[in-house]
């Protein structure tokens, strides 16, 4: 860069660093929110279902002594949690409200925040917003009814009691506003499940693998494969969006580059007439753009690690929890793409360069230094 003070080119390479700085934070922000939004769904996601969950493929009930699962329980590397699972109606007062009810054994971390809470007969974890929909609060008394042939002696459809014990907020509406987890036992009274027949099992932890027919094993990205494919399209979009002001960074350099090289004629015309040679001068010009390809990128870099540590610490930027899955913007700060981008900023600047240094090749001494 220019060492005159106030010089024109001077500025020109500042405001080149600058822009690039802008866009590189621009695009790591990008890239940091879409991971940590990834990175939250998936979360919740794989807490709510478990790694995986075995089913049969028709929809029946397993039987738990079947040979299969018996070996797929008894498996030392495998965290397996027998599940209940179906629809009935929720009652309070004079409300009532169609939700979906899953008994288990372990209730999922994520509503327990530990692992040393139970759930027993009588008792019912249901989420927030189905709460603040029916205006249920701890320790009131619902009713559940399921959808079976089962009736009392008076040929009325069974309903039980359940007192609230906890009420849970993912942030995803889909289980906050319909999911209620109850015991195994008081599920399978509910729904009509004869004794040793499950839903299917929860696979918490380890490897599973290899079912065979009748069964089946469905991960949880699988299960919600629409949800991760919807990510990965707005993935590159956003990118694109935010690598065009990068792009504004790199005409700024290419014009900083041009106005050094047309403001420096009269040096560059006295060195080519002492001898140096034009190859050794357009490797001067490109090793400053690159330069400031990785200047920018550095502040850039720095900036956007600023942003994330005050959002992660402060939670400055908040969202609505009912429309993005979480009440504040996620980041989750990826250094292998950091290095990438900086590597990318000190390449793309350095071919960028190249553009305006092809005066040089055409750059006539004489006509430099006629006025000296």
């Amino acid at each position: 860069m220019s060492r005159k003070i106030g010089s024109f080119s001077s500025y020109a390479s500042w405001l080149a660093i600058g822009g690039l700085s802008i866009g590189v934070t621009a695009l790591m922000l990008t890239a940091s929110i879409i991971q940590g939004f990834q990175d939250v769904v998936s979360d919740k996601l794989s807490n709510f279902e478990g790694l995986g969950r075995v089913s049969h493929i028709l929809g029946n009930p397993i039987n738990m002594l079947d040979t299969t699962i018996i070996s797929i329980i008894e498996n030392e590397n495998l965290d397996i949690n027998p599940y209940i699972r179906g629809v009935c109606i929720l009652r309070f007062q004079n409300k009532a409200e169609g939700i979906l009810i899953e008994g288990v054994e372990k209730l999922p971390e994520i509503i327990t925040k530990s692992g040393n809470f139970d759930i027993y007969p009588g008792q019912i974890i249901i989420g927030n917003g189905l709460a603040s929909t029916m205006d249920i609060d701890l320790n009131d008394i619902i009713y559940l009814q399921g959808f079976s042939n089962k009736k009392s002696s008076y040929n009325i459809p069974l309903v039980q009691s359940f007192e609230v014990i906890s009420i849970f907020e993912s942030g995803l509406q889909e289980y906050d506003n319909t999911l209620a987890y109850v015991s195994l036992d008081d599920s399978r009274s509910i729904l009509n499940y004869s004794k040793n027949t499950v839903s299917g099992l929860i696979n918490i932890s380890g490897y599973l693998s290899n079912l065979s027919y009748p069964y089946y094993y469905e991960t949880w990205q699988e299960r919600h494969a629409l949800l991760f494919e919807w990510i990965s399209i707005q993935k590159w979009p956003a990118y694109l969006m935010f690598g065009l002001i990068v792009l504004v960074g790199l005409v700024n350099l290419i014009a900083a580059i041009a106005m050094i090289i047309i403001e420096k004629s009269n040096q560059i015309g006295i060195l080519l007439a002492q001898g140096i040679t034009k190859p050794i001068l357009k490797y001067v010009f490109m090793l400053q753009g690159g330069i400031i390809g990785l200047s920018g990128g550095v502040i850039g870099g720095f900036l956007s690690i600023i942003i994330i540590l005050l959002q992660i610490k402060f939670e400055i930027l908040k969202i609505p929890s009912d429309i993005y899955f979480m009440d504040k913007i996620p980041f989750s700060f990826n250094y292998i793409v950091f290095l990438f981008t900086l590597i990318f900023s000190f390449a793309i600047a350095v071919i960028a360069s190249w553009i305006p240094i092809n005066r040089i090749s055409n750059f006539n001494p004489s006509r430099a230094l006629r006025y000296e």
